[in-house]
């Protein structure tokens, strides 16, 4: 029998051959953390940037990242990940973006739809050569409705000479989340 796989296991699952031990990775929504702490022991010789907009998000990450014994290759970063391009000098080698809502926290402040597209445009273009974008959208709710539809007529508009972008979803339950992934093709 197949083991079952949460969302963000399989959204990670596409990035695990891409990010090498000295690599810079975006996490360009923290949260609570646990994708950046992910990310800070896959690049120990590398870099990880994590991004957010609430405050309460950078404490719960500063938070979970000390306790795990405190990770010196992790930048986190109080701002949009739309702006992402101001922070991260280089091509990166990967990057995800865990979309919704933080958390234990208030369900009306979202990612959206505008802010989250144009992101994930730039992060497409400015990842390296043979790197992956991931990002894990959530249909439950309407700002996040809108966030998939718009990411994924972007996706299917890529020029597949230069991209391979995947959907990995249950069709059979259309408000589950679901995974986008963008490589940029060798």
């Amino acid at each position: 029998m197949m083991k079952t796989r949460s969302i963000t296991e399989v959204a990670k699952s596409f990035l695990d051959d891409c990010i090498p031990p000295d690599g810079i990775v975006c996490d360009f929504t923290m949260g609570t953390g646990h994708d950046t702490l992910w990310f800070s022991g896959l690049v120990p010789a590398g870099h990880v940037y994590a991004f957010d907009v609430q405050p309460l998000a950078l404490e719960r990450t500063r938070e979970r990242l000390d306790t795990a014994g405190g990770c010196p290759n992790v930048t986190l970063i109080l701002d949009s990940h739309e702006h992402f391009e101001r922070y991260v000098g280089a091509p990166f080698d990967a990057g995800m973006f865990n979309l919704g809502y933080l958390p234990t926290s208030d369900r009306v402040l979202t990612t959206k739809a505008e802010t989250s597209l144009a992101a994930v445009k730039k992060a497409v273009e400015h990842v390296k050569v043979g790197g992956t974008v991931v990002v894990v959208v959530y249909p439950g709710h309407p700002e996040g409705r809108r966030e998939g539809e718009l990411l994924t007529a972007f996706a299917a508009s890529l020029d597949p000479k230069r991209f391979d972008a995947t959907c990995y979803r249950l069709i059979n339950v259309p408000d589950c989340p679901f995974v986008l992934a963008f490589q940029k093709r060798r």
